[in-house]
């Protein structure tokens, strides 16, 4: 039987460009994506117990238990949807890390967030990761 990583569903690449944040817009923003990250966190939690509640189910249960899985499977891709849409990208699922797209020296970087972070406070080079955070206070967004 599958492992719970398969609950952590593939990114989702939108087909219109990506969009690029300032640090104030991307602020802005973080009402709604702190949301939606919230909801994504907590239903990753309930399908990663249900995934592994299926695997030690009755035959009885079984069916029952597939089916709140695929729901909040479902409920999980939603929401990815929903970050993509906004136009940020999420890291990591259990931590509810998110980048933004933005420019440091006429550059693109990260805009780094994770949840329970009130404001976004950190960046990053995009090949640099998390490990590679930096503070904003050193951000230049001008092109260059």
């Amino acid at each position: 039987m599958a492992s719970p990583q398969f609950l952590t569903p593939q990114p989702v690449f939108s087909s219109r460009p990506r969009r690029r944040f300032t640090l104030e817009q991307a602020n802005r923003a973080l009402p709604l994506v702190r949301r939606v990250v919230n909801d994504i966190v907590a239903t990753r939690e309930q399908a990663t117990h249900l995934q592994t509640s299926l695997e030690s189910s009755a035959a009885a249960e079984h069916k029952r238990v597939q089916d709140e899985l695929d729901v909040a499977i479902d409920k999980l891709h939603a929401y990815l949807d929903e970050l993509t849409e906004i136009g940020c990208e999420l890291k990591d699922f259990q931590a509810g890390l998110v980048d933004f797209i933005g420019r440091h020296q006429g550059r693109e970087i990260y805009l780094c967030w994770r949840l329970g972070e009130d404001k976004i406070a950190y960046f990053h080079e995009i090949s640099a990761g998390f490990a590679g955070r930096m503070p904003v206070s050193m951000l230049e967004e001008r092109e260059n």
